[in-house]
């Protein structure tokens, strides 16, 4: 009888296994997952010891990877491949990992800058000792679930601009022994989970005040440039050797100030138990009342404020009259056009430096009428209209340093003409350097523009809240007596546009290489603004006259935000169409969208090819277009080798030209509807470096090879 049931029993089985088997065989994999690890093979340059790994097929989970681990659900969990001497780089579709918690790829010899998308929901992240450089992905600032973190032992440089608002989970954090400069971030005030920093032999500036309050066991800032004191609550398991400490006594802290305590990482602040300092004067923490050292702090603070008053006053009896330019033109953080500007520094102190000068655009006149010349800035703004009292804001929700017009007269001495560097579309900008030695760009936006000055802090708050490596940063803002102004990081390097149109036979042409690297930069800017940001930032001003470029020539696109805050500003920037960046649907509505910001970036591209202008009206009709001459050459290889800028002399690598020539196509395309968004033509840049092989040797290196190595060496088929 057994015998008989027994077929009976397992024919069902049987058939599952049949039908279904292979299925599970092909497909174990999530297909996303499955591909994102293809295309880091391929990456990785196909290395035999990542074993059983292929670029084509195969299933991770199922086979086994080398490295990968997986949960239940057929979804990657883990990639850990430390210590494999793996080179090339990661891929460019790690953020459809989003099931791996534990990414390990330290100790490699990856090198390059750090893969911009990371795992979003990681919670262990770990690329030490790999030689990265450049910054830190701005996208680690989204991971929320992260909790450790260790960057160490790699070239990362520059200034931490990774917001920690979000990553209170995270407890610790290695950046030890990289390049990393300026001050702390203030975000790390929201690290409440950090028990373990590491910080130690960068070139980190200013005091380490910011740390002071965190649940800290173990901390080292040894070998980098902080000055101040150490916190209190701090001193005891600090390692903070190699140094500028100020020498003496710290401070008294202000009055009322609570005494100083180590936060407990068990218990709520305010547990009276833990152990404390005062910080504060010297006669004993049980006294009421001010300390002696508190009030010798006020006296001295209002004898400093007095003499601030009264060197006002007396600068401004005694100050020469000077120029309060007040016109819109299209050249923010560009070098001055105005031939009245150009007179005024010339009447108004022979020393004055020179300006260059180029030609803009004069489609719409938008200067405002005359203004009298005698008056000085703020004198000139205060009488022009009534105060707009500002409304109530929660200045503790803007993520900026408040300014006083006093602090800004002085780091720019009264807004003198020798320090104004540019003016455009939503006001003028000036050269400031404060007493710390540090030099910003301080931007007045013209009180006639505002849409509702009421509404100023509102829009510094959305503004202070964009944070991304290529987007020029807020730093600070100003809102007193009817005057607004914005204070951003300054670069040197001057505008894009000064690059590629005002260049002089000193200057060095920018090479393929960098040209590639400023348009993935500002391509991830805008996908930043348009894709990450909540609700999307139409930009609405995309020119190279606003991209940036700092000592490394790493671009910062400028004048993120500031749409919202003029009046008419659809019809204000409608100009560009003029110029040569406006998308062909602005022209007819005169409404923008995230799709004309794509057509002009795709503008910008094209600069960067050609070198030409986007509207010159010196040349012969066919060509003062630059879209129109280009457009209907970029898929003609001949026409194209024709078309790109001779400043690069022949030094490019053919294949290279023709991707990044595709790529514009797809960005000026006529009908709104087809552009694709940012987030593709990023993938699509990524793509193009990434085949064109650029190394480490040249990407970013701003230097010319010999004739025809270039294709030979550096840029593999």
């Amino acid at each position: 009888m057994r015998l008989q049931l027994l077929p009976v029993v397992a024919l069902p089985l049987l058939i599952g296994i049949l039908f279904y088997g292979p299925s599970y065989a092909i497909a174990d994999t999530d297909p996303n997952d499955a591909s994102a690890l293809r295309v880091m093979y391929g990456a990785l340059n196909s290395p035999g010891q990542l074993t059983k790994w292929t670029a084509n097929g195969g299933d991770p989970c199922g086979e086994s990877w080398k490295g990968i681990t997986c949960s239940g659900n057929n979804r990657v969990t883990e990639i850990k491949l430390s210590g494999l001497q793996l080179s090339g780089s990661l891929g460019y579709q790690l953020a459809s990992l989003t099931s791996v918690t534990n990414f390990d790829i330290s100790n490699n010899n990856l090198g390059n800058q750090l893969p911009y998308q990371l795992p979003p929901n990681v919670q262990r992240l770990n690329l030490a000792g790999n030689g990265f450089n450049g910054g830190l992905p701005y996208s680690i600032s989204q991971m929320t679930s992260l909790r450790y973190l260790n960057v160490s032992h790699n070239q990362i440089q520059g200034q931490v601009t990774v917001a920690f608002d979000s990553l209170s989970s995270l407890n610790t954090l290695d950046f030890s022994f990289n390049a990393m400069t300026d001050n702390l971030p203030q975000s790390f005030k929201a690290l409440t989970s950090m028990n373990k920093m590491y910080l130690q032999n960068n070139q980190f500036t200013g005091t380490i005040d910011v740390l002071a309050n965190l649940p800290l066991d173990d901390l080292n800032v040894e070998n980098n440039r902080f000055t101040g004191w150490v916190p209190d609550q701090l001193k005891g398991f600090v390692k903070s050797n190699g140094n500028s400490w100020n020498s003496g006594p710290a401070p008294p802290p202000p009055p009322g100030t609570p005494p100083a305590s180590r936060p407990d990482r068990h218990h709520k602040s305010g547990d009276n138990n833990s152990p404390s300092g005062s910080g504060g004067s010297g006669d004993g923490g049980g006294k009421s009342g001010i300390g002696g050292g508190a009030i010798a702090g006020i006296v001295i603070s209002i004898l400093v404020v007095g003499a601030i008053v009264a060197f006002f006053v007396i600068k401004k009896r005694s100050r020469r009259s000077s120029a309060d330019i007040e016109k819109h033109d299209n050249q923010p953080f560009a070098p001055l056009a105005s031939q009245e500007v150009q007179e005024m520094k010339t009447n108004q102190a022979s020393s004055a430096p020179s300006v260059k000068t180029f030609e803009a655009p004069a489609v719409v006149n938008l200067r405002p009428p005359p203004i009298e010349r005698h008056k000085s800035f703020d004198e000139d703004d205060i009488a022009a209209k009534p105060i707009v009292p500002p409304k109530k804001v929660n200045t503790a929700k803007i993520n900026a340093r408040q300014y006083s017009i006093a602090d800004l007269q002085m780091a720019t001495d009264s807004f003198s003409v020798d320090n104004l560097i540019g003016e455009g579309s939503f006001g003028r900008v000036y050269r400031a350097q404060f007493d710390d030695g540090k030099v910003l760009a301080v931007k007045k936006i013209n009180s006639s523009a505002l849409q509702n000055p009421e509404d100023f802090l509102d829009i510094v708050s959305e503004i202070s809240g964009l944070h991304h490596p290529n987007v020029t940063e807020l730093v600070g803002y100003c809102s007193e007596h009817g005057q607004h102004l914005l204070v951003y990081e300054f670069h040197k390097n001057g505008a894009l546009h000064d690059f590629l149109h005002l260049s002089d036979e000193e200057s060095k042409p920018l090479t393929w290489n960098s040209r590639v690297k400023i348009a993935l930069g500002t391509a991830r800017a805008l996908e930043y603004l348009h894709e990450v940001c909540s609700p999307s930032v139409v930009h609405k001003n995309i020119k190279s006259a606003n991209i940036l470029l700092d000592a490394e020539l790493n671009p910062h696109l400028s004048d993120c935000g500031l749409a919202s805050l003029i009046a008419d500003v659809d019809q204000a920037l409608n100009h560009n169409t003029g110029s040569g960046y406006g998308a062909p649907e602005v022209a007819m509505s005169g409404q923008f969208t995230i799709k004309s910001d794509v057509y002009s970036f795709g503008v910008v591209m094209l600069e960067l090819l050609t070198g030409r202008k986007p509207f010159d009206g010196g040349r012969t009709r066919s060509e003062q277009s630059l879209v129109r001459w280009a457009t209907p050459q970029l898929h003609d290889i001949d026409a194209l080798a024709k078309m790109v800028d001779p400043a690069l002399e022949g030094l490019y690598p053919v294949k290279s030209l023709s991707r990044f020539a595709d790529v514009i196509a797809l960005c000026v395309q006529p009908e709104p509807e087809f552009r694709p968004p940012m987030s593709e033509v990023v993938e699509a840049l990524v793509r193009l470096v990434q085949r064109a092989n650029m190394s480490k040797r040249t990407f970013g290196v701003d230097q010319a090879s010999p004739r025809g190595e270039a294709d030979a060496q550096d840029y593999e088929p």
